[in-house]
């Protein structure tokens, strides 16, 4: 069983997840080679994950199973843009945390 966590990405945490749930239970080639394709910022950002947390067991991609997939909420960016008459508008800039795990597939597994 191996993990890989990447901290504090420029990603939105919400919009990850749909991606993180989307690979989750799947073998680790056939994710990497699905996320190619989805037009994502998260999407390419979880493939690289993907393949540390595979290399981090000592695995190769299509003997892994992603068994778990987490995107936490990091700290939230504050900016600022300016308005007319001198006023500002908040800008919110979020971060995210990615969690992933794998393991070994079982013989029967695809």
């Amino acid at each position: 069983m191996g993990k890989a966590i990447l901290k504090f990405i420029r990603v939105s945490p919400i919009k990850a997840r749909l991606i993180a749930r989307e690979v989750q239970g799947m073998n680790a080639e056939y994710a990497i080679a699905s996320l190619e394709f989805t037009p994502n910022k998260a999407a390419g950002i979880i493939s690289k994950v993907i393949a540390s947390a595979v290399a981090n067991a000592g695995l190769e991609p299509e003997e892994a199973v992603i068994t778990s997939a987490r995107v936490d909420k990091g700290p939230v960016l504050k900016r600022f843009t300016p308005r007319a008459r001198g006023s500002a508008s908040p800008k919110h800039k979020p971060t995210a945390h990615i969690m992933i795990e794998v393991a070994a597939a079982e013989k029967g597994d695809k």
